[in-house]
């Protein structure tokens, strides 16, 4: 049977004694991490190769029977196991990314973590933590903490990740494993262009359009976080008055990623529910924030989140996003016509085609070219390049989510 991961995250609410333990295992796990990183870069230094298990054995087990690292059997063993193992796996995404044999964008060198970092973490497995029959976690060697259950659990939760986030407030992240629920099948597709003036606008196969409006939410926060920004600048680094200030800050960024969020979930669930397929471009979405003048309000839009939950939720509930090449011309093609204009700047919002005088609007004419070259590309089973019903474009890349009906 085919499952899902998914995360299923809570507030928690630990006591004062708790929060100071809380605080030290996020502390061991940072330098046992950081001693797991000095022990591969010495061994390459010296030419020699270390085993992950030895690694482990160095860092933990042996500096546990030192003084200088004692203090390491004061928090549950679980954390530091699971931060070795994190080490681990981002040397070998790093070592996967040199060679090619990971899809993406490069992955850098694992780097050290700072003790400075406003957002801790630390992992725990089935046997360092407990759900209680009162609704209380326990976690080893910290006790039963409270949990905000805002939803049930779909199941017994596999991990834990306890995150202190910049705002000071603390969460429980599970980890369990859910069946797919598929949807039942609609006739519809549809063709998403992202941007800023609207989040998205959707050609849809029956040839209706509808718009997602683009909430703006660090935007209409910008007066008050400048405020809470320059109040932090003028206390003295170091103070406690300018660790007040910072959290005042955090808990306003706090906020509008919250509600980012949420709006994204609800779209994202909404445009899965209506739609059988949705095609949208593989945007190089790191490459377009080195525009200074339009890196703000790309940020602002969260259109990698908006994506990404837009992947998940279909592979949970049996629909297909599939990404469009990001070389499709499919502001600059007519849709009716498929004339290809040879340039088109960013200012013009709408504009004639020579061809055949149809005045399009230029993001629902990419959406629907977007439909036409994803659609064509589906429709193809030997997997050649084709040109869609409507405009020249490339196809679809592939290694998209499966579709199924």
């Amino acid at each position: 049977m085919i499952v899902v991961l998914a995360r299923y995250r809570y507030r928690i609410e630990p006591t004062a004694v708790q929060r100071a333990m809380l605080a030290r295992t996020f502390g061991c796990a940072r330098v046992v991490f950081n001693d797991a990183l000095r022990c591969r870069e010495d061994a390459r230094a010296s030419g020699q190769k270390i085993a992950p298990a030895e690694v482990q054995r160095r860092v933990i087990t042996a500096a546990k029977t030192t003084e200088r690292r004692a203090w390491l059997c004061e928090v549950a063993s679980v954390a530091l196991v699971q931060s070795v193992q994190d080490a681990h796996r981002a040397y070998r995404n790093f070592f996967d990314s040199l060679s090619g044999n990971r899809r993406g964008r490069k992955v850098g060198k694992p780097r050290f973590k700072s003790r400075k970092d406003n957002r801790q973490s630390f992992r725990l497995t089935r046997n360092g933590f407990l759900l209680r029959a009162g609704g209380r976690l326990y976690l080893a060697k910290v006790g039963d903490v409270a949990v905000r259950w805002s939803r049930d659990l779909p199941c017994e939760p596999s991990s834990v990740t306890i995150i202190r986030e910049p705002d000071g407030h603390y969460y429980a992240s599970f980890v369990v494993e859910i069946e797919p629920a598929p949807l039942p099948p609609v006739e519809r597709e549809s063709g998403i262009d992202l941007g800023i003036a609207r989040l998205a606008t959707i050609a849809c196969t029956g040839g209706t359009r509808r718009d997602i409006a683009n909430p703006r939410h660090l935007a209409r926060a910008r007066r008050k976080l400048a405020h809470a920004q320059r109040v932090m600048a003028r206390k003295a680094k170091g103070s406690n008055n300018r660790a007040k200030a910072r959290r005042t800050v955090a808990v306003r960024y706090g906020k509008v990623t919250r509600a980012r969020r949420d709006f994204h979930h609800k779209q994202a669930l909404g445009l899965v529910r209506d739609n059988q397929a949705v095609y949208l471009e593989n945007l190089n979405i790191t490459g377009m924030v080195r525009n200074r003048r339009l890196a703000r309000a790309i940020y602002d839009a969260g259109w990698g989140q908006f994506v990404q939950l837009l992947k998940q939720k279909a592979e949970r509930h049996g629909r297909a996003v599939h990404m469009v090449s990001r070389w499709l011309p499919s502001s600059k093609t007519c849709s009716a016509c498929g004339n290809r204009v040879e340039v088109m700047p960013l200012k013009i919002r709408q504009w004639r085609c020579p061809g055949c005088l149809i005045v399009h609007d230029r993001d629902h004419n990419a959406a629907r070219n977007i439909l036409a070259a994803g659609r064509a590309e589906r429709s193809n089973a030997c997997g050649v390049q084709v040109r869609p019903l409507f405009g020249a474009a490339q196809g679809v890349e592939t290694g998209s989510i499966p579709h199924t009906a």
